[in-house]
């Protein structure tokens, strides 16, 4: 097999595994600080664990360091709604909330990278709005708050992604993932008391969490993780782009599938969801001067990597 269609046969199994991350998400019974806590806490133990992240961290001056960190708080609070949003609707509102990420992405980008803002990404913002009225004019009442918080996770998204992006050639990949998600720990430790919850913030999952804690920290971040940096030494950002849009597609399907969520949902829903990806592929079209590089740096703690430039 040609690396080039062995690459894009990566890709795609990456994209599908971030599919499941929604659908973990949505089966796993703790709560979603907790939920998020764990999954951080579990890459980050195992990317200590390599040689390389510490020779990279030795290597990394203190201010990228703290730069880093401080993304790190944003990866943390963009995971956070993400699963709070599933929690309180289900996993196919979770996604498809999530691919809002490129329409904030157009507005934010601009202005952390510094350049011109380009009037055609204005239309993307403009030609989304009628899809997210679908979409809410297309769920239960009682999961419109679950919109709201995963309105809030793209926007988690687009800031930390383009944060990363500005700093991408600055550090190692592993090295960089270990630093935010390691920091993002730390920042909900912290930042528990202040939220709501019943009971413990953090609590030991039973046996059933673990093993799909596991399943989400290992199989859906660490192997797509490493799948992607050796897929993208063969293919352009401008196509790996198009294969990560169809994660919201990959998770809807499967929420259809393994959980039966199309019972739930009606028909302005989907026609919202459509609206809403036709923005989301239209993003990379008006971006191609992207490099790969810098997606690379932005696979590892993105949930929605649709987003990566």
């Amino acid at each position: 097999m040609q690396p080039v269609n062995r690459a894009r046969l990566q890709i795609h199994f990456c994209v599908l595994l971030w599919g499941f991350t929604a659908i973990l998400g949505k089966v796993i019974t703790l709560p979603a600080l907790p939920l998020v806590w764990w999954r951080m806490l579990m890459v980050t133990a195992a990317l200590l664990l390599v040689p390389k992240v510490w020779r990279g961290l030795r290597a990394m001056p203190m201010r990228l360091r703290w730069a880093y960190a401080g993304i790190g708080a944003l990866v943390s609070l963009h995971w956070l709604t993400f699963y709070a949003a599933i929690k309180l609707s289900n996993a196919s509102v979770g996604a498809t909330c999530i691919a809002l990420g490129p329409v904030f992405l157009s507005f934010i980008e601009p202005w952390v990278a510094r350049r011109r803002f380009d009037p055609r990404e204005l239309m993307i913002g403009v030609a989304v709005v009628p899809g997210v009225a679908m979409v809410v004019g297309g769920v239960p009442s009682g999961m419109r708050i679950g919109i709201a918080v995963g309105v809030l996770s793209a926007l988690f998204v687009a800031l930390f992604g383009s944060l990363n992006k500005r700093l991408v050639e600055h550090g190692d990949p592993l090295t960089v993932t270990c630093i935010e998600l390691g920091t993002g720990t730390l920042f909900l430790t912290l930042l528990a008391p202040l939220l709501p919850h019943t009971g413990p913030a953090f609590v030991l999952p039973d046996l059933h969490d673990t093993l799909l804690l596991l399943a989400l920290a290992f199989g859906c971040t660490l192997l797509p993780f490493a799948l992607a940096l050796v897929a993208l030494r063969h293919l352009s950002a401008f196509g790996t782009q198009m294969v990560t849009n169809l994660e919201p597609v990959y998770a809807i399907v499967l929420a259809m599938l393994l959980l039966g969520e199309q019972h739930q949902l009606d028909h302005w829903f989907y026609a919202g969801v459509v609206v809403i990806l036709l923005a989301v592929f239209t993003h990379p079209l008006l971006a191609r001067r992207q490099q790969a590089p810098a997606q690379a740096e932005l696979l590892g703690t993105a949930e929605s990597h649709n987003i990566v430039e």
